[in-house]
């Protein structure tokens, strides 16, 4: 039976992976349009991991710069001041808040997102959907250390939960935690997945005239 229900956020609620895409376009410019392409090249393939982590290694393996952590950590402010407002003021997928409307008083709603959990919880606060989910996990934690608090924390076995995500970083973790997943197609992610046989979504509209299982 179905309790839980765990969402990536870009790409999956709101229509905000290009707002993050371009955010590292801009903090790169300055080092010319070949590391550009090969930061973005890198970013859109690895959807769901903390800046933290691509800053370091845009900088140790496109730079040939040892970076610091004060200056990583100047790095994702100078991110997040580009990206907050953009990503609440993206739209939403197509469905998506009637679908998380139908479904939170009947299933612990989660959010597992690469952006640091602060930022992710003043974002939904800014798009008033805060009172929703029963607890947001973001970075500096993976997430597959997500979904293991979520299973121990709220005493719940992989098999009553379902992940909604739109990268490998989230296939890959709920596969490793035996967790439903559910991937949510976009033309920003469509090429990457061209092997991936199983469940997929391109909107939440799509789900909202069936009954929920559980």
């Amino acid at each position: 039976m179905l309790k839980g229900i765990i969402f990536d956020f870009d790409g999956v609620i709101a229509e905000s992976v290009q707002v993050k895409t371009d955010a590292f376009a801009e903090l790169y410019l300055e080092y010319g349009d070949e590391v550009v392409k090969k930061v973005v090249e890198y970013h859109e393939s690895h959807g769901g991991v903390s800046r933290y982590e691509k800053i370091k290694l845009y900088h140790e393996y496109f730079l040939n710069k040892v970076i610091t952590n004060e200056e990583i950590e100047e790095l994702a402010n100078q991110f997040s001041k580009l990206v907050v407002k953009k990503v609440i003021d993206s739209p939403y997928v197509p469905g998506v808040l009637e679908y998380i409307d139908k479904c939170y008083k009947k299933y612990k709603l989660f959010i597992s997102t690469g952006t640091p959990t602060e930022e992710m919880n003043q974002i939904l606060e800014g798009r008033e959907i805060a009172q929703y989910f029963t607890q947001v996990f973001g970075s500096p934690e993976a997430k597959t250390l997500h979904l293991e608090n979520i299973l121990s924390k709220y005493d719940l076995q992989p098999d009553e939960l379902l992940f909604y995500g739109d990268s490998n970083t989230d296939m890959e973790a709920a596969k490793d935690k035996s967790i439903a997943f559910v991937f949510r197609s976009h033309s920003l992610n469509q090429n990457r997945f061209n092997n991936y046989n199983g469940k997929t979504i391109v909107d939440f509209n799509e789900l909202l005239n069936f009954s929920i299982q559980g």
